[in-house]
């Protein structure tokens, strides 16, 4: 497996850093097909990793926080636009697919119901379950979090 750190800052890209996203390959030669986390300045840092956006079979999310769920709703659309055909799996929290939809409603209104050439399926994770992703194996488990008490989950 590779890992690719394409963006690990804070909320605020402090230093300059891109908000959280970690790019996962099967191996060394492979384009990554998973990503942990898509902050909102994800869709630029994979452009400057030179990841292909359209590789991208899952995104996992630890929770819905702007800088770790923020970049979605422009990957899905960055998706459409780039006449990506593959489906796309998205792997969060509970209130995932309504989040989801509600930022792509305020962002692009008529965006979340458009038809595409792909889907966007979302699995909702519950803590200790583990889910299967593209070969994948996560098992999410509460974790405190600064800002909420029941929001963030981590992987193991």
């Amino acid at each position: 497996m590779r890992m690719t750190v394409v963006g690990s800052g804070d909320a605020f890209g402090s230093g300059g850093r891109f908000q959280t996203c970690i790019a996962l390959a099967s191996d060394q030669a492979s384009p990554p097909r998973v990503l942990l986390d898509c902050g909102a300045t994800s869709l630029t840092a994979l452009r400057h990793q030179e990841i292909e956006t359209n590789s991208v079979d899952a995104v996992v999310l630890s929770h819905l926080h702007g800088d770790n769920f923020g970049g979605l709703p422009f990957l899905v659309l960055d998706g459409q636009f780039r006449r990506r055909t593959r489906d796309l799996i998205v792997v969060g929290p509970p209130g995932t697919q309504n989040r989801l939809e509600q930022t792509m409603e305020a962002l692009y209104p008529g965006s979340s119901t458009v038809q595409r050439r792909f889907d966007v399926r979302i699995v909702e994770h519950l803590d200790r379950q583990t889910v299967e992703v593209d070969g994948l194996r996560v098992t999410p488990f509460e974790v405190r979090h600064a800002s909420s008490d029941r929001e963030g989950v981590a992987a193991r």
